[in-house]
């Protein structure tokens, strides 16, 4: 149980800094895939790393254990599907999903 909440709460932190799992794995002086791993669940850090990863959000450790951080695992599970998603389509797919706002923005509004 921990261990999903731990790879899935580090995937959002991550996701919302906007970095590379293989940037945060290299920032924090792991080798490239040491991220992906432990978002794939197939590994936890030492204790050590774990208070670099708090370091590098610029996050406390209770912080990154709170109750209610604000996980939307299905937001995070998308980006993960879009980013194995050509250039190309990723774009075409974030145009759709504009259009969609604005028409179901000004349906709103009516």
């Amino acid at each position: 149980m921990y261990e999903t909440f731990f790879c899935k709460r580090l995937t959002q932190l991550r996701l919302e800094k906007g970095v590379s799992a293989r940037e945060m794995s290299l920032a924090l002086g792991q080798s490239e895939a040491y991220i992906n791993r432990i978002e794939n669940n197939q590994m936890l850090p030492s204790l050590t790393v774990f208070f670099y990863i708090c370091d590098y959000f610029h996050i406390s450790p209770k912080e990154f254990f709170d109750d209610d951080p604000g996980i939307d695992l299905e937001y995070i599970e998308l980006a993960r599907n879009l980013k194995q998603l050509p250039e190309e389509e990723r774009t075409h797919l974030s145009l759709l999903i504009s259009d969609m706002v604005k028409l179901t923005s000004k349906q709103d509004k009516k």
